[in-house]
């Protein structure tokens, strides 16, 4: 059974906020970003950091824009639904901004995802997975 790597240190929710909205992180809370950026979920997570982004602009479109209350949903929601495709458009290059942010080499994100991609594809073709235990018999 591979061993797992210990859990990051993680930031306070404010540190997140500043994260979130493209601020650097102290260098302590480096293998968290590197974490957050190449894990399971990486890609959840980078639209859940990109909808923060969105949110004042939201905000700001919904409460002050004097126009009826349906137009000023329906601008938010389209608005939201540009920006989620422009940040699904730059995801790996901002993933790897981060990453350098954070003090390692460009590509470490990319690399890192592509090997746990090669480990787990490895891992479901294994004729014990495929077959069984009892196929070694």
């Amino acid at each position: 059974m591979p061993t797992r790597r210990p859990v990051p240190r993680r930031p306070t929710p404010l540190q997140w906020v500043w994260y979130a909205l493209g601020g650097g992180l102290p260098r302590e809370l480096a293998p968290w970003v590197l974490a957050d950026t190449t894990g399971r979920g990486w890609i959840r997570r980078h639209l859940t950091r990109a909808v923060v982004q969105l949110l004042p602009v939201l905000v700001l479109c919904v409460a002050v824009v004097p126009v009826p209350l349906v137009y000023r949903l329906s601008a938010a929601v389209g608005g939201l639904l540009m920006g989620l495709i422009f940040s699904i458009a730059f995801m790996t290059e901002t993933i790897e901004h981060r990453v350098a942010k954070a003090g390692y080499p460009a590509g470490t994100a990319a690399r890192l995802r592509e090997e746990r991609a090669e480990r787990e594809r490895v891992e479901r073709s294994s004729p014990y997975r495929r077959d069984g235990a009892g196929s070694f018999d």
